[in-house]
């Protein structure tokens, strides 16, 4: 039980990598608390892990701080951050509105930035804590998104640079790109582009170096080992999840 006595907030956790994330932390003796926008699949998943959870717009700087307020109520402290968090708008340069835009980079960028600096708070007055962001191999670039590859790319610049700011408290921070997970957000790419999603997935894993598709859960143990001790010199990486090197 690696987690016995810790306690974990993760963002976006109801469902795809962010539910299996939680999950997995549980299963190993954490303290979790869910936080997402979607309130009411946020508590069935908790329910079915025994895990906490909250509402969370993680745009809006008050519902981020409250989440981890609950986290710290919870279990007494706040050992574990990971903030999954994230949605998807995708188009063409020029069919992109900027409502595209700031829907994506507010809840990629700003979500994370509100929930590692509230974090960051709780963690360097004791001296401890993992922190784990959520790229993507987007953030390398990919057609119809350029508002989510900054995004993720940002984040990996946020992982370093935290890395470097919260060292010195005994505080971890690294980063998680995956490449294709099937998830809901990547059933709307299919849906986008009109293609039934077991044919996309199909189509995908044909391109991917170990021949399939990434499940949450393979994201999910990665990101538990880098929240453990096992991981307690590891900082400031970005660690990609994606069945081997693009082509």
């Amino acid at each position: 039980m690696r987690f016995q006595g810790k306690t974990a907030l993760v963002t976006g956790g109801a469902k795809g990598i962010g539910a299996a994330t939680a999950k997995r932390l549980a299963e190993e003796g954490a303290t979790v608390v869910l936080a997402d926008f979607d309130e009411a699949t946020a508590q069935e998943t908790a329910r079915s892990i025994g895990a906490h959870a909250v509402r969370c717009d993680v745009t809006k700087r008050e519902d981020v701080e409250g989440a981890v307020a609950a986290a710290v109520a919870a279990g007494g402290s706040l050992d574990i951050l990971v903030a999954c968090a994230g949605i998807i708008r995708d188009n063409l340069l020029f069919k992109m509105t900027d409502d595209d835009w700031d829907a994506v980079i507010d809840t990629h960028l700003k979500g994370t930035f509100y929930a590692v600096r509230a974090a960051q708070k709780q963690m360097v007055e004791q001296k401890s804590g993992k922190m784990v962001l959520i790229s993507s191999t987007s953030a390398l670039g990919n057609r119809g998104q350029t508002n989510y590859s900054t995004a993720k790319a940002g984040l990996q610049g946020m992982t370093k640079t935290l890395a470097i700011e919260l060292g010195s408290y005994n505080v971890n921070v690294n980063c998680v790109a995956p490449g294709f997970i099937a998830t809901a957000m990547t059933q709307q790419t299919a849906d986008r582009i009109g293609v039934p999603f077991e044919q996309f997935v199909e189509a995908v894993a044909k391109e991917v170096p170990l021949k399939r598709v990434g499940q949450p859960e393979d994201v999910a143990g990665l990101i538990a080992y880098l929240c453990s001790e096992d991981a307690s010199y590891v900082s400031g990486q970005v660690i990609y999840v994606a069945g081997g090197p693009r082509a």
